[in-house]
């Protein structure tokens, strides 16, 4: 398979990984664990060090994100089997807590200054600062898409810009193109988690 059909197999792979994510469906996760195989050769291709580094994140993350919202499905699951109520999805999506923002801004801060100087110091790569930004900024996203936090949609949707823009200077024009497409799909999923959120709040109340 060649380096093209490569780019392109692993975009198409990543538009399902979208929907599946706008569905809040537990399948993103096991598509998550195989886009990673995809862009890991993408990247190092590309000297895109940061962004291959975290693409192995991601397989981890997949699996963990994977096994929480399975967990907590079931536990829905069992609930309705004894309630006798239909278990709705949607309630496990929740507003990041205020107490959260000052830890992952902490996070942010130290991950980018330590993944900067990596990059500056011991790579080639030609956009240091900006592979560091998109790839801390992922980090956080993919561990608050794993809470089921509605505001995950907007990291992505800063993630999926500033990356476009380094694709399309790279000439990694099939990436590129994906990412713009990225970069408009949060403000729909924002929207749908918001909506099924909602639902599942209502209908939880009228459960009670």
């Amino acid at each position: 398979m060649g380096y093209e059909l490569i780019e392109i197999v692993a975009a198409a792979i990543m538009l399902i990984y979208l929907w599946l994510e706008y569905k809040a469906s537990i399948w993103l996760w096991p598509v998550g664990v195989v886009i990673p195989l995809f862009y890991i050769y993408i990247y190092f291709v590309n000297k895109f060090y940061a962004d291959m580094g975290i693409n192995i994140y991601y397989l981890v993350a997949s699996a963990y994100g994977w096994f929480r919202w399975w967990k907590s499905e079931a536990a829905l699951k069992q609930k309705s089997l004894r309630s006798g109520e239909t278990a709705v999805l949607g309630v496990a999506i929740r507003y990041t807590p205020k107490t959260y923002w000052p830890k992952l801004l902490a996070v942010f801060c130290v991950l980018f200054a330590l993944i900067a100087w990596v990059l500056i110091r011991f790579t080639d790569s030609p956009v240091p600062l900006g592979d560091a930004f998109t790839t801390v900024l992922s980090i956080v996203a993919m561990w608050m898409l794993a809470q089921k936090y509605i505001e995950q949609w907007w990291f992505w949707l800063i993630v999926n810009a500033v990356s476009a823009t380094l694709y399309f200077w790279k000439g990694m024009t099939p990436t590129a193109v994906t990412y713009v497409v990225y970069s408009i799909v949060p403000v729909f999923g924002y929207r749908q988690w918001q909506k099924m959120m909602t639902s599942a709040m209502t209908a939880n109340r009228y459960s009670r």
